[in-house]
């Protein structure tokens, strides 16, 4: 469906097709991603080099114990702390944690070519409204498509959301 920086147009040819045949894909969280856990300890490599290319940042969502809603964090009158290692991040490089205004389910049940769910990683949004989505509101983000040199590429539709930014 996706590889490199290119939709398949074989399987890929609208929004809607796409979505049907593709949403859940999967993906490579170390190789592509640099995403790894040991323990309690999460670690993400700003950037990652594979076969395809360079990928620069990674979003992670915390699910629940069903492993298909994500976790909706009710902050008010609660504690929240959380460790980083800021020795690691390059000049340059961004670092950031913050809660966003995504549906639990990560809106299958809003949009119905949405067959991945919160699951699968999907529903992301946030207040710059990211054009770098694949899938956006139960379709694929394939129209205008222009994939760069890293593993990504900006669509022509974004997601936007309410974000509560924790720490940048």
């Amino acid at each position: 469906c996706y590889t490199g920086n290119k939709w398949d147009a074989t399987v890929c040819s609208d929004p809607d097709t796409c979505a049907k045949n593709c949403y859940v894909d999967g993906a490579n969280y170390s190789g592509t991603y640099g995403v790894s856990t040991s323990g309690a300890s999460l670690k993400l490599k700003f950037m990652q080099t594979d076969q395809y290319g360079t990928n620069v940042g990674s979003r992670l969502y915390l699910l629940d114990s069903s492993e298909s809603k994500y976790e909706m964090l009710k902050l008010l009158n609660q504690e929240f702390t959380f460790d980083v290692d800021v020795t690691s991040i390059s000049c340059g490089f961004n670092g950031a944690l913050y809660l966003v205004d995504m549906d639990a389910d990560g809106g299958s049940a809003k949009y119905p070519n949405n067959k991945a769910g919160a699951k699968y990683g999907t529903g992301y949004c946030d207040a710059q409204c990211p054009r770098d989505l694949k899938f956006i509101q139960g379709a694929a983000n394939v129209q205008g498509w222009t994939g760069t040199t890293t593993n990504s590429g900006v669509g022509t539709w974004g997601s936007c959301c309410n974000e509560m930014d924790i720490w940048e």
